[in-house]
């Protein structure tokens, strides 16, 4: 029996899975486990939206099939929400398509528009799914720095003047998982101008676009003149709303990549059950105290986590967007690696953190921290921190 299948020899081990184990197996013995691991949020979804999916599920034909690129309340609901907030103007019928999360339909637009051979620019470190949704659809990958400034560019004209056959996608994520970093709108007109000039196209993931502590709220590429010939941009209701498990999010942009994403999908789902897109019509058209108040929680936990991690004798840099921060690991213990001084943290502290090196051979050296515990709980890990840096 043939078991060399194709996709999975492209896949190498799932870099978290021994320190999750770990983690799991430390929980079973009624170990307690401060879990900044995983950026799964801990916050409940608004009261209004809940109260939404409840009405809706109660109604008897509310259970059947629904439409695989989304019901028209929510497409619409979608464009009224890039309209106030970026000042975007996208038709709902051929620019937008709801997806079962955000990783899934950036995974389906790779199996639409990839072949084999093809070559994608990704940046390293990244969320994995931004290389390896490709990865699995045939392409090969070209890294180019996370961080936007001239090297990103440098790079980006390297790779289109020597790479062979000529790259056809990028992906950017900004704020970026895991390094949180933030992109400008200066940067996305200069990007555009590139891809347009390259005939290259862009995939933005903007899935953290509401959690910003900065007075400048983030951007969206497409804001730029000419974007949506070039770019489609992906975004969630996991984080912003609280929402992950209820897996709702959106691609929006250009016409040919949503409706390339749009004819895959029909093939292979029928969209997300109908009341769970009703809630997420009720959460963007409803009232928005809850956004504002989810960024506000996720600063307070940053700027607690900056403090208490710092007097421990470990700093942190301080990241101006995202639910994570990003961080090196402290110098004494530099030499054991990512997953090494992770395994050290979970056995040590009690403190689950995912290493770097998870998110690309670039993200060695550092580990990703999640601010999905509260601020008790934040100081308690700073103490064992401490503890650990002390035995050194």
């Amino acid at each position: 029996m043939d078991t060399d299948f194709y996709r999975i020899q492209r896949l190498p081990p799932y870099v978290f899975a021994e320190v999750n184990g770990m983690r799991a197996a430390m929980r079973a013995k009624g170990e307690d486990v401060i879990d900044l691991g995983m950026g799964n949020p801990d916050s409940p979804p608004p009261a209004h939206v809940v109260a939404k999916l409840a009405e809706v599920a109660a109604k008897p034909d509310a259970h059947g099939y629904s439409a695989s690129k989304g019901i028209p309340g929510l497409r619409k609901a979608q464009a009224a929400y890039y309209q106030r907030r970026f000042g975007v103007e996208l038709d709902p019928d051929s620019e937008i398509i709801v997806t079962l999360g955000s990783k899934e339909g950036l995974a389906n637009l790779a199996q639409a528009i990839t072949a084999p051979g093809d070559v994608v620019l990704a940046p390293n470190p990244s969320y994995p799914i931004h290389s390896f949704g490709f990865i699995i659809a045939g392409a090969a990958i070209r890294s180019i720095p996370a961080a936007p400034g001239e090297e990103f560019f440098e790079r980006l004209r390297m790779a289109m003047r020597y790479t062979v056959p000529r790259p056809k996608v990028l992906v950017i994520g900004y704020p970026s998982n895991p390094t949180a970093y933030v992109a400008d709108k200066p940067f996305y007109e200069k990007l555009v101008a590139f891809a347009r000039e390259h005939k290259l196209w862009i995939i933005s993931d903007l899935a953290y676009a509401e959690i910003y502590f900065g007075e400048e709220p983030t951007p969206s590429i497409l804001a730029v003149e000419g974007a949506k010939e070039v770019a489609v941009e992906f975004t969630s209701m996991s984080k912003t709303y609280s929402m992950a498990g209820w897996r709702i999010g959106f691609a929006v942009g250009n016409r040919e990549l949503i409706g390339a994403l749009t004819r895959v999908k029909s093939y292979l789902d029928y969209g997300a059950f109908t009341p769970i897109q009703a809630a997420a019509v009720a959460a963007l058209n409803g009232p928005q105290e809850c956004v504002a108040e989810m960024r506000a929680l996720y600063k307070r936990r940053r700027d607690v986590l900056v403090e208490s991690f710092g007097r421990a004798g470990w700093e942190i840099p301080v990241p101006q967007a995202s639910m994570f921060a990003w961080a090196p690991i402290p110098e004494a213990m530099r030499h054991l690696g990512s997953m090494e001084f992770a395994k050290r943290m979970l056995v040590e502290a009690g403190v689950a953190v995912a290493p770097g090196v998870g998110f690309g051979e670039e993200g060695e050296g550092f580990v990703r921290i999640a601010l999905v515990e509260n601020e008790q709980r934040l100081r308690q890990a700073a103490r064992g921190v401490k503890k650990l840096l002390k035995k050194g």
